[in-house]
């Protein structure tokens, strides 16, 4: 250790014209900012993850909140490393880097991965530098926390985050309502718009709509000539994945329509179609599921700490 300064179930009723949805408040099973906003507002010590020796479930950079009554705000492990560390911050004293599993001094504690883990145990974190980031990050803008580790240590220093991840749905019928509600479920924010939004016209791009690089963009439309115009505003915006459902014949027609545009095939190649990681979805479930687990490993990507 080192020192440092069975009930009847409903049906879901269908989705309106537009319809926002943000993450529902969690605890243990929570978002990559979680953790982050509860040392900013909630008075709790922060837990951070600065070194991994060998393989381990959490990425560098995970992090884990204790708030005054025990009760955690995010997860490291399978429980028990949570236990230990809010053990740690009721203790309070000085920040401190801690070993966990393997060379670790604690004998009694074991990772079953036989990994080790350096985490950062911080009773008193720096709020005002935490809502610094968290104003970033609600602005849309990358951010990072330095972390009070000493210079030389090769552990993490600086804790980067990106905003969190942005569904905007177009479409129209079980799809966009299966697709909405399981994102939603997932803690994903969402933006779905129907054809019966009155923000939204035949041939006509989307009105006061902003896809940043953390946005993600998927059409669910039968009636396909509602496309054109949609996919080139997407298009022009740095979104990190567009999507498009549609069989082959709609597919063709698409990529016709958008060449005769005057869109290059580098940009065309952009839109994801068919959508999802299962080739040939055919229920608004089962394609609701794959589309989210494709876009959500896309976004994964772009996690700095990945």
């Amino acid at each position: 250790m080192r020192e440092l300064g069975l009930e009847k179930r409903e049906r879901a009723p269908y989705l309106p014209a537009i319809m926002t949805v943000m993450p529902p408040p969690t605890r243990s099973w929570a978002d990559d900012r979680a953790a982050l906003r509860a040392a900013a507002h909630g008075g709790a010590g922060l837990c951070t993850i600065v070194g991994i020796e060998g393989s381990f479930s959490r990425r560098l950079g995970a992090q884990l909140a204790v708030h005054p009554d025990g009760t955690v705000t995010g997860s490291l492990a399978d429980g028990c490393l949570e236990k230990q560390l809010a053990t740690e911050i009721a203790a309070g004293g000085a920040r401190r880097v801690m070993r966990f599993g393997a060379g670790s001094p604690l004998i009694d504690f074991r990772l079953p991965c036989g990994s080790g883990l350096d985490i950062l145990v911080d009773p008193a974190p720096d709020r005002e530098a935490c809502r610094s980031v968290l104003a970033r990050l609600e602005a849309r803008e990358e951010a990072a926390l330095d972390l009070p580790i000493p210079a030389g240590e090769d552990l993490l220093a600086r804790r980067r985050f990106i905003p969190g991840l942005q569904l905007t749905l177009f479409g129209e019928g079980p799809e966009l309502e299966a697709l909405s509600a399981i994102a939603r479920a997932a803690g994903v924010s969402v933006e779905a718009h129907s054809k019966d939004d009155p923000h939204l016209a035949l041939g006509r791009a989307p009105q006061d709509l902003v896809a940043d690089r953390w946005t993600s963009i998927v059409l669910l439309f039968h009636d396909h000539e509602w496309e054109q115009a949609l996919l080139e505003w997407a298009l022009a915006t740095p979104a990190f994945y567009i999507g498009a459902q549609g069989g082959r014949q709609a597919r063709e027609e698409r990529l016709r329509r958008l060449a005769a545009a005057g869109h290059p095939e580098n940009q065309i190649e952009r839109i994801r179609s068919p959508i999802g990681i299962v080739g040939h979805s055919r229920e608004p479930v089962a394609l609701a599921l794959s589309a989210l687990a494709q876009i959500v490993g896309e976004y994964e990507r772009l996690h700095p700490h990945s």
